[in-house]
Protein backbone atom coordinates (compact mmCIF):
# COMPACT_ATOMS: atom_id res chain seq x y z
CA UNK A 1 0.00 0.00 0.00
CA UNK A 2 1.10 3.30 -0.71
CA UNK A 3 1.94 5.85 1.52
CA UNK A 4 -0.77 8.76 0.12
CA UNK A 5 -3.24 5.56 0.28
CA UNK A 6 -2.33 4.65 3.45
CA UNK A 7 -2.28 8.42 4.69
CA UNK A 8 -5.68 8.74 2.74
CA UNK A 9 -7.40 5.41 4.49
CA UNK A 10 -5.76 7.29 7.77
CA UNK A 11 -7.53 10.42 7.66
CA UNK A 12 -11.15 9.14 6.32
CA UNK A 13 -10.92 6.43 9.44
CA UNK A 14 -10.20 9.68 12.10
CA UNK A 15 -12.94 11.42 10.19
CA UNK A 16 -15.21 8.71 10.77
CA UNK A 17 -14.20 8.46 14.17
CA UNK A 18 -14.72 11.92 14.69
CA UNK A 19 -18.07 12.10 13.43
CA UNK A 20 -19.05 9.95 15.87
CA UNK A 21 -17.58 11.29 18.92
CA UNK A 22 -18.31 15.06 18.40
CA UNK A 23 -21.11 16.74 20.17
CA UNK A 24 -23.12 18.72 18.58
CA UNK A 25 -24.84 21.67 19.68
CA UNK A 26 -28.22 20.07 19.73
CA UNK A 27 -26.57 17.03 21.75
CA UNK A 28 -24.75 19.34 24.08
CA UNK A 29 -28.41 20.74 25.15
CA UNK A 30 -30.13 17.80 25.15
CA UNK A 31 -27.53 16.22 27.40
CA UNK A 32 -27.76 19.65 29.90
CA UNK A 33 -31.63 19.39 30.04
CA UNK A 34 -31.12 15.62 31.32
CA UNK A 35 -28.57 16.81 33.88
CA UNK A 36 -30.75 19.43 34.55
CA UNK A 37 -34.28 17.45 35.38
CA UNK A 38 -31.85 14.74 36.95
CA UNK A 39 -30.61 17.32 39.46
CA UNK A 40 -34.35 18.66 40.10
CA UNK A 41 -35.74 15.25 40.64
CA UNK A 42 -32.64 14.73 43.06
CA UNK A 43 -33.89 17.73 44.77
CA UNK A 44 -37.64 17.04 45.11
CA UNK A 45 -36.89 13.67 46.26
CA UNK A 46 -34.24 14.96 49.31
CA UNK A 47 -36.76 17.70 50.08
CA UNK A 48 -39.93 15.14 49.95
CA UNK A 49 -37.44 12.70 52.57
CA UNK A 50 -36.73 16.07 54.94
CA UNK A 51 -38.64 18.62 54.55
CA UNK A 52 -41.55 16.83 56.57
CA UNK A 53 -39.13 17.16 59.54
CA UNK A 54 -38.72 20.97 59.81
CA UNK A 55 -40.10 22.96 61.86
CA UNK A 56 -38.12 26.11 61.81
CA UNK A 57 -35.68 27.85 59.10
CA UNK A 58 -32.57 25.96 57.53
CA UNK A 59 -29.66 28.39 58.49
CA UNK A 60 -26.13 26.26 57.32
CA UNK A 61 -25.59 22.16 57.69
CA UNK A 62 -23.24 21.51 60.58
CA UNK A 63 -21.90 17.61 59.43
CA UNK A 64 -24.25 17.88 56.64
CA UNK A 65 -27.13 18.15 58.73
CA UNK A 66 -28.89 21.50 58.84
CA UNK A 67 -29.01 23.53 61.79
CA UNK A 68 -32.02 26.30 62.56
CA UNK A 69 -32.64 30.01 62.77
CA UNK A 70 -36.06 29.94 64.90
CA UNK A 71 -37.24 33.14 63.30
CA UNK A 72 -35.77 33.23 60.21
CA UNK A 73 -32.64 35.59 60.38
CA UNK A 74 -31.92 36.77 57.02
CA UNK A 75 -32.42 33.60 55.13
CA UNK A 76 -36.10 32.63 56.60
CA UNK A 77 -37.83 33.25 52.87
CA UNK A 78 -35.28 30.62 51.24
CA UNK A 79 -36.80 27.50 52.49
CA UNK A 80 -40.67 27.94 51.73
CA UNK A 81 -39.24 29.42 48.87
CA UNK A 82 -37.88 25.87 47.73
CA UNK A 83 -40.68 24.25 48.57
CA UNK A 84 -42.80 26.52 46.58
CA UNK A 85 -40.53 25.60 43.39
CA UNK A 86 -40.40 21.83 44.49
CA UNK A 87 -44.17 22.26 44.20
CA UNK A 88 -43.80 24.06 40.42
CA UNK A 89 -41.37 20.98 39.44
CA UNK A 90 -43.13 18.32 40.81
CA UNK A 91 -46.81 19.48 41.16
CA UNK A 92 -47.01 17.79 44.42
CA UNK A 93 -49.36 19.08 46.76
CA UNK A 94 -47.53 18.51 49.98
CA UNK A 95 -44.80 21.15 49.07
CA UNK A 96 -47.88 23.83 48.44
CA UNK A 97 -49.12 22.89 51.98
CA UNK A 98 -45.39 22.46 53.80
CA UNK A 99 -44.10 26.35 51.72
CA UNK A 100 -47.56 27.76 53.55
CA UNK A 101 -47.05 26.62 56.90
CA UNK A 102 -43.53 27.47 56.88
CA UNK A 103 -43.84 30.79 55.32
CA UNK A 104 -46.36 31.80 58.02
CA UNK A 105 -43.94 31.44 60.37
CA UNK A 106 -42.75 34.96 58.97
CA UNK A 107 -45.36 36.99 59.54
CA UNK A 108 -44.08 38.49 62.51
CA UNK A 109 -41.46 39.85 60.39
CA UNK A 110 -43.80 41.94 58.07
CA UNK A 111 -43.25 45.05 60.54
CA UNK A 112 -39.66 44.38 61.75
CA UNK A 113 -37.88 48.23 61.02
CA UNK A 114 -34.17 46.82 62.25
CA UNK A 115 -33.41 44.23 59.42
CA UNK A 116 -33.05 45.12 55.98
CA UNK A 117 -33.26 41.83 54.69
CA UNK A 118 -37.38 42.05 54.15
CA UNK A 119 -36.77 41.32 50.22
CA UNK A 120 -34.64 37.78 51.17
CA UNK A 121 -37.60 37.09 53.53
CA UNK A 122 -40.67 38.00 52.03
CA UNK A 123 -40.28 38.05 48.23
CA UNK A 124 -39.09 34.57 47.77
CA UNK A 125 -41.73 33.57 50.54
CA UNK A 126 -45.03 35.56 50.11
CA UNK A 127 -44.77 37.15 46.94
CA UNK A 128 -44.23 33.74 45.32
CA UNK A 129 -47.54 32.71 47.57
CA UNK A 130 -49.46 35.15 46.64
CA UNK A 131 -48.35 34.96 42.72
CA UNK A 132 -49.06 31.00 43.04
CA UNK A 133 -52.25 30.93 45.62
CA UNK A 134 -53.54 34.36 44.48
CA UNK A 135 -54.01 34.27 48.94
CA UNK A 136 -54.84 38.24 49.40
CA UNK A 137 -52.87 37.48 53.33
CA UNK A 138 -49.81 36.77 51.18
CA UNK A 139 -49.34 40.01 49.16
CA UNK A 140 -50.81 42.12 52.30
CA UNK A 141 -48.13 40.62 54.36
CA UNK A 142 -45.33 41.78 51.65
CA UNK A 143 -46.38 44.88 51.17
CA UNK A 144 -46.24 45.72 55.34
CA UNK A 145 -42.38 44.49 54.99
CA UNK A 146 -42.39 46.55 52.26
CA UNK A 147 -43.48 49.30 54.14
CA UNK A 148 -40.88 48.82 56.84
CA UNK A 149 -38.50 48.31 54.68
CA UNK A 150 -38.23 52.07 53.11
CA UNK A 151 -37.94 53.42 57.05
CA UNK A 152 -34.28 52.49 56.61
CA UNK A 153 -33.76 54.76 54.22
CA UNK A 154 -31.20 57.53 54.77
CA UNK A 155 -32.44 60.65 52.56
CA UNK A 156 -28.99 62.70 52.60
CA UNK A 157 -26.89 60.17 51.92
CA UNK A 158 -29.49 58.00 49.30
CA UNK A 159 -29.01 54.94 50.86
CA UNK A 160 -31.14 51.93 52.99
CA UNK A 161 -29.14 51.16 55.97
CA UNK A 162 -27.90 47.76 56.02
CA UNK A 163 -27.52 46.62 59.31
CA UNK A 164 -28.51 47.83 62.94
CA UNK A 165 -31.85 49.21 64.58
CA UNK A 166 -32.98 52.38 63.75
CA UNK A 167 -32.05 54.88 66.05
CA UNK A 168 -28.60 53.33 67.23
CA UNK A 169 -25.33 54.89 66.16
CA UNK A 170 -23.57 51.49 65.32
CA UNK A 171 -23.73 50.65 61.37
CA UNK A 172 -26.12 54.00 61.00
CA UNK A 173 -23.88 54.23 57.36
CA UNK A 174 -22.99 51.18 56.34
CA UNK A 175 -24.55 49.53 53.31
CA UNK A 176 -23.56 45.96 51.76
CA UNK A 177 -23.75 45.04 48.07
CA UNK A 178 -26.53 42.05 49.28
CA UNK A 179 -28.95 44.69 49.60
CA UNK A 180 -29.55 45.11 45.99
CA UNK A 181 -31.85 41.48 46.63
CA UNK A 182 -33.86 43.33 48.79
CA UNK A 183 -35.06 46.17 46.00
CA UNK A 184 -37.49 44.17 44.72
CA UNK A 185 -40.25 43.76 47.55
CA UNK A 186 -39.83 47.24 46.87
CA UNK A 187 -40.76 47.61 43.22
CA UNK A 188 -43.40 44.99 43.96
CA UNK A 189 -45.04 47.21 46.36
CA UNK A 190 -44.81 50.09 43.47
CA UNK A 191 -46.56 48.31 41.43
CA UNK A 192 -49.16 46.76 43.55
CA UNK A 193 -50.16 50.29 45.23
CA UNK A 194 -49.89 52.55 42.74
CA UNK A 195 -47.11 54.49 44.89
CA UNK A 196 -44.03 55.57 43.24
CA UNK A 197 -42.49 55.69 46.81
CA UNK A 198 -41.28 52.39 47.05
CA UNK A 199 -39.63 52.29 43.47
CA UNK A 200 -38.39 56.16 43.82
CA UNK A 201 -36.57 54.82 46.85
CA UNK A 202 -35.02 51.34 45.26
CA UNK A 203 -34.08 53.46 42.04
CA UNK A 204 -32.16 56.02 44.18
CA UNK A 205 -30.27 53.15 46.52
CA UNK A 206 -29.32 51.18 43.16
CA UNK A 207 -27.89 54.28 41.59
CA UNK A 208 -26.03 55.03 44.92
CA UNK A 209 -24.89 51.58 45.10
CA UNK A 210 -23.28 51.60 41.72
CA UNK A 211 -21.97 54.91 42.26
CA UNK A 212 -19.71 54.33 45.45
CA UNK A 213 -19.69 50.07 44.69
CA UNK A 214 -18.81 49.33 41.45
CA UNK A 215 -15.06 49.29 39.95
CA UNK A 216 -13.84 51.00 36.87
CA UNK A 217 -13.15 47.35 36.00
CA UNK A 218 -16.67 45.83 37.06
CA UNK A 219 -15.56 44.18 40.85
CA UNK A 220 -17.28 45.51 44.06
CA UNK A 221 -16.23 45.54 47.69
CA UNK A 222 -19.19 44.13 50.16
CA UNK A 223 -19.30 47.50 52.42
CA UNK A 224 -19.49 50.72 51.98
CA UNK A 225 -19.77 53.38 54.86
CA UNK A 226 -21.30 57.08 54.99
CA UNK A 227 -21.87 59.32 57.57
CA UNK A 228 -25.18 58.98 58.66
CA UNK A 229 -25.74 62.63 59.65
CA UNK A 230 -24.86 64.13 56.75
CA UNK A 231 -24.22 61.83 53.93
CA UNK A 232 -20.92 61.89 53.17
CA UNK A 233 -19.18 59.49 51.44
CA UNK A 234 -16.52 57.12 54.05
CA UNK A 235 -15.19 54.45 51.50
CA UNK A 236 -15.34 50.73 51.27
CA UNK A 237 -14.86 48.08 53.84
CA UNK A 238 -15.60 44.30 54.04
CA UNK A 239 -17.13 42.15 56.63
CA UNK A 240 -17.51 38.74 54.64
CA UNK A 241 -14.92 39.13 51.83
CA UNK A 242 -11.37 39.47 51.74
CA UNK A 243 -10.34 42.82 52.26
CA UNK A 244 -12.17 46.06 51.23
CA UNK A 245 -10.07 46.14 48.24
CA UNK A 246 -10.86 42.54 46.95
CA UNK A 247 -14.20 40.80 45.80
CA UNK A 248 -16.49 38.71 47.35
CA UNK A 249 -18.10 36.19 44.76
CA UNK A 250 -21.57 36.16 46.59
CA UNK A 251 -21.53 39.88 47.09
CA UNK A 252 -20.74 40.30 43.21
CA UNK A 253 -23.36 37.38 42.38
CA UNK A 254 -26.01 39.60 43.92
CA UNK A 255 -25.12 42.52 42.25
CA UNK A 256 -25.33 41.09 38.75
CA UNK A 257 -29.05 39.52 39.76
CA UNK A 258 -29.81 42.83 41.06
CA UNK A 259 -29.07 45.58 38.86
CA UNK A 260 -30.73 43.67 36.19
CA UNK A 261 -34.02 43.15 38.15
CA UNK A 262 -34.31 47.05 38.53
CA UNK A 263 -33.53 47.25 35.20
CA UNK A 264 -36.06 45.11 34.59
CA UNK A 265 -38.49 47.50 36.96
CA UNK A 266 -37.17 50.68 35.90
CA UNK A 267 -36.41 50.62 32.38
CA UNK A 268 -32.69 52.49 33.23
CA UNK A 269 -30.36 51.63 31.47
CA UNK A 270 -27.57 52.42 34.04
CA UNK A 271 -28.40 49.56 35.36
CA UNK A 272 -28.16 47.37 32.62
CA UNK A 273 -24.46 48.27 32.26
CA UNK A 274 -23.76 47.88 35.55
CA UNK A 275 -25.10 44.32 35.41
CA UNK A 276 -23.13 43.93 32.60
CA UNK A 277 -20.09 45.23 33.77
CA UNK A 278 -20.37 43.06 36.88
CA UNK A 279 -21.19 39.84 35.06
CA UNK A 280 -18.12 40.57 32.66
CA UNK A 281 -15.71 40.82 35.37
CA UNK A 282 -16.91 38.33 37.25
CA UNK A 283 -17.09 35.61 34.49
CA UNK A 284 -13.18 37.01 33.61
CA UNK A 285 -12.45 35.90 36.99
CA UNK A 286 -14.53 32.24 36.90
CA UNK A 287 -12.04 29.45 37.34
CA UNK A 288 -12.39 26.37 34.33
CA UNK A 289 -14.32 24.15 36.75
CA UNK A 290 -16.99 27.28 36.55
CA UNK A 291 -17.57 27.08 40.84
CA UNK A 292 -16.51 30.48 41.88
CA UNK A 293 -14.42 31.22 44.63
CA UNK A 294 -15.19 32.42 47.95
CA UNK A 295 -13.66 36.06 46.91
CA UNK A 296 -12.35 36.70 43.36
CA UNK A 297 -9.36 38.97 44.48
CA UNK A 298 -8.22 37.09 47.46
CA UNK A 299 -4.65 36.45 47.75
CA UNK A 300 -4.99 32.57 46.73
CA UNK A 301 -7.49 33.01 44.04
CA UNK A 302 -7.66 31.42 42.04
CA UNK A 303 -6.66 28.05 44.03
CA UNK A 304 -9.03 28.72 46.90
CA UNK A 305 -12.17 27.52 48.58
CA UNK A 306 -15.49 27.24 46.44
CA UNK A 307 -18.60 28.72 47.29
CA UNK A 308 -21.02 26.74 45.51
CA UNK A 309 -24.33 29.32 46.49
CA UNK A 310 -22.32 32.43 44.27
CA UNK A 311 -22.71 30.09 41.63
CA UNK A 312 -26.13 29.51 41.53
CA UNK A 313 -27.06 33.03 42.39
CA UNK A 314 -24.72 34.41 39.52
CA UNK A 315 -26.22 31.71 37.15
CA UNK A 316 -29.69 32.87 37.97
CA UNK A 317 -28.80 36.86 37.36
CA UNK A 318 -26.93 35.89 33.84
CA UNK A 319 -30.07 34.20 32.53
CA UNK A 320 -31.93 37.25 33.32
CA UNK A 321 -29.30 38.93 31.85
CA UNK A 322 -28.97 37.44 28.49
CA UNK A 323 -32.82 37.79 27.85
CA UNK A 324 -33.13 41.53 29.04
CA UNK A 325 -29.26 42.44 27.28
CA UNK A 326 -29.96 40.11 24.23
CA UNK A 327 -26.61 38.64 24.81
CA UNK A 328 -26.75 34.55 24.38
CA UNK A 329 -23.41 34.56 25.94
CA UNK A 330 -24.44 35.59 29.29
CA UNK A 331 -27.01 32.66 28.76
CA UNK A 332 -24.07 30.14 27.84
CA UNK A 333 -22.05 31.33 30.83
CA UNK A 334 -24.99 30.26 32.87
CA UNK A 335 -26.12 27.34 31.52
CA UNK A 336 -22.06 25.82 32.00
CA UNK A 337 -22.13 27.02 35.78
CA UNK A 338 -25.26 25.59 36.45
CA UNK A 339 -24.13 22.33 34.76
CA UNK A 340 -20.63 22.72 36.59
CA UNK A 341 -22.69 22.51 40.42
CA UNK A 342 -25.29 20.00 38.88
CA UNK A 343 -22.04 17.76 38.12
CA UNK A 344 -19.67 18.87 41.26
CA UNK A 345 -21.97 20.08 43.84
CA UNK A 346 -24.45 18.13 44.76
CA UNK A 347 -24.70 15.90 47.72
CA UNK A 348 -26.17 12.66 46.10
CA UNK A 349 -23.24 10.52 47.08
CA UNK A 350 -23.52 11.40 50.90
CA UNK A 351 -26.34 8.98 52.81
CA UNK A 352 -26.04 11.73 55.67
CA UNK A 353 -27.10 14.96 53.81
CA UNK A 354 -29.95 16.71 54.28
CA UNK A 355 -29.30 19.61 52.13
CA UNK A 356 -29.37 19.20 47.89
CA UNK A 357 -25.87 20.95 47.38
CA UNK A 358 -22.59 21.20 49.10
CA UNK A 359 -19.69 23.39 48.65
CA UNK A 360 -20.99 26.65 50.13
CA UNK A 361 -19.18 29.27 51.69
CA UNK A 362 -20.71 31.60 54.42
CA UNK A 363 -18.30 33.70 55.72
CA UNK A 364 -14.23 32.50 54.90
CA UNK A 365 -13.03 35.69 56.54
CA UNK A 366 -14.72 34.28 59.83
CA UNK A 367 -13.97 31.20 59.37
CA UNK A 368 -17.56 30.21 60.04
CA UNK A 369 -19.50 27.79 57.13
CA UNK A 370 -16.79 26.48 54.64
CA UNK A 371 -17.87 23.30 52.68
CA UNK A 372 -21.29 23.39 53.57
CA UNK A 373 -24.52 23.88 52.66
CA UNK A 374 -26.89 26.79 52.94
CA UNK A 375 -30.18 27.52 52.09
CA UNK A 376 -29.98 30.00 49.40
CA UNK A 377 -27.82 28.18 47.41
CA UNK A 378 -30.25 25.40 47.17
CA UNK A 379 -33.09 27.84 46.66
CA UNK A 380 -31.42 29.53 43.41
CA UNK A 381 -30.07 26.35 42.39
CA UNK A 382 -33.05 25.22 41.99
CA UNK A 383 -34.24 28.12 40.63
CA UNK A 384 -31.68 28.20 37.98
CA UNK A 385 -32.67 25.08 36.62
CA UNK A 386 -36.54 26.13 36.46
CA UNK A 387 -35.94 29.02 34.61
CA UNK A 388 -34.11 26.42 32.14
CA UNK A 389 -36.64 24.00 32.18
CA UNK A 390 -40.28 25.58 33.19
CA UNK A 391 -39.28 29.39 32.17
CA UNK A 392 -43.53 30.59 32.15
CA UNK A 393 -44.06 28.73 35.36
CA UNK A 394 -40.93 30.37 37.18
CA UNK A 395 -42.29 33.65 35.81
CA UNK A 396 -45.64 33.11 37.59
CA UNK A 397 -44.21 32.44 40.69
CA UNK A 398 -41.05 35.42 40.62
CA UNK A 399 -42.29 37.62 37.97
CA UNK A 400 -39.24 37.98 35.34
CA UNK A 401 -41.44 40.90 33.45
CA UNK A 402 -39.87 44.15 32.36
CA UNK A 403 -41.25 47.12 32.08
Amino acid sequence: MSVSRRTLLTTAAGAAVAATTTITPAASAAGELRTFRRTADYAVTKLRAVAPGVTAFPEITRFEKWTYSQNGGWIGGFWPGTLWLASIYSGDARFRTLAMASAEKLAPRQYETRDHDLGFLFYPSWVTGWRLTGDEKWRAGALNAAASLIQRYNEKGRFIRAWGALGTPGNAGRVIVDTMMNLDLLTFASKQTGDRKYLDIAVSHAKTTERVFVRPDGSTPHVFDFDPDTGAEIGPDTVQGYSPTSCWSRGQAWGIYGFTTMYRRSGDPLFLRTAQRMADFALHALTPDNVPVWDYLAPQAPYDIKDSSAGAVMACGLLDLAKVANRPQYREAAIRILTALCDTCLTAKSTRAEAIMARGTRNRRAEDGVEVSLPYGDYYLLEGILRVLMPREIDRAIDLSSV
